[in-house]
């Protein structure tokens, strides 16, 4: 399984429904809490192309996005292969 990456910060429900969605599938994440860590923001930004909402979901070098195109992709059963590729 490839891993995954998530910035996030703690007030953001969307952030905690990106945690929830993997958590419940199994999956393994490093988080990066952009506002107790924040010199991060300016890594998240570079890796995102400029994205600069949380959360900013990696999987491996793969910029997933943020928490509707995670969804995206668990409702279109892409999820699974995307972390197993």
């Amino acid at each position: 399984m490839k891993s995954v990456d998530i910035y996030t910060s703690p007030l953001c429900g969307f952030c905690h429904a990106a945690k929830r969605l993997l958590s419940q599938k199994g999956v393994n994440f490093s988080e990066i809490d952009i506002a107790a860590q924040p010199e991060k923001r300016a890594e998240m930004m570079q890796r995102a192309n400029g994205g600069r909402t949380v959360p900013q979901i990696f999987v491996g070098d793969v910029h997933v996005g943020g928490y509707d195109e995670l969804n995206a992709l668990e409702r279109g059963k892409k999820l699974d292969a995307l972390l197993a590729a």
